[in-house]
């Protein structure tokens, strides 16, 4: 897997009247291969999120180009590409219907892209991210945050993707939720070579993860940084 952002822009219209564009995100090129995990480091307002849901597919760029494979990438997304690039969010309560039990939740994607599922494969997900068969029926408004966000993972990884985009995924937990799902994700790559786009704006989170970061600044990034040498974690 080879991904290529090349000079991707985003600009918004500020208001129907008075026809200002204001300008979210500016020229970015970004570069992720198979297996890596590359940050995104900002404050908040840089552009972070708007860079992500570009690659994500969730909104068309202004200008620039999306590469897949040395491919160039259509908008909207289809097929197996849909798949392929997977979106985990800083507040998974809002990728949620909080009426669904957590099993309907994890058969949506299923059904959306008419796959065979089975309990085989739920009770393997659930392994993977620290939940247990009980979770399924329950109401995922009953769930805790760091349960939440092992159930957006848990549907993530449903797809087999290639790439998950993970924006800001444990900024809203504890610190020990936070240490759980990084190594739920740590572990998930190691199997998997699944690649990650990071993004953060907690330094301590993105050289225990990254093996290099870009940093993004009023919508442009102003550089890149390698962290090959960092030792990290098993």
């Amino acid at each position: 897997m080879f991904l290529k952002a090349d000079n991707l822009s985003k600009t918004y219209s500020s208001g129907f009247l008075s026809g200002k564009k204001v300008s979210a995100l500016q020229n970015a090129s970004i570069t992720i291969r198979d297996g890596e995990t590359v940050g995104i480091f900002g404050k908040s307002g840089s552009g972070k999120t708007t860079l992500a849901n570009l690659i994500a597919g969730a909104i068309p760029a202004s200008s620039g180009r999306i590469f897949w494979d040395d491919k160039p990438v259509v908008y909207p997304y289809r097929g197996t590409l849909r798949r392929a690039i997977q979106m985990v969010y800083q507040h998974p309560e809002e990728a949620f219907d909080p009426c669904w039990s957590l099993e309907r939740s994890l058969m949506e994607p299923y059904r959306i892209h008419r796959l065979d599922f089975s309990e085989e494969k739920f009770t393997a997900l659930l392994e993977q991210v620290g939940l247990y068969k009980e979770h399924l029926s329950r109401d995922l408004s009953s769930l805790s945050g760091g349960e939440l966000q092992r159930a957006a993972l848990a549907r993530a990884m449903s797809m087999s993707p290639k790439l998950i985009l993970l924006d800001e995924p444990t900024s809203m937990l504890d610190s020990i939720s936070q240490a759980q799902i990084l190594q739920i994700l740590k572990t998930y790559q190691k199997q998997h070579r699944t690649a990650y786009l990071l993004i953060t704006h907690d330094l301590q989170v993105m050289r225990h993860m990254c093996d290099r970061c870009y940093f993004l600044e009023n919508g442009c990034i102003q550089g890149e940084e390698e962290y090959a040498h960092v030792e990290k974690e098993p």
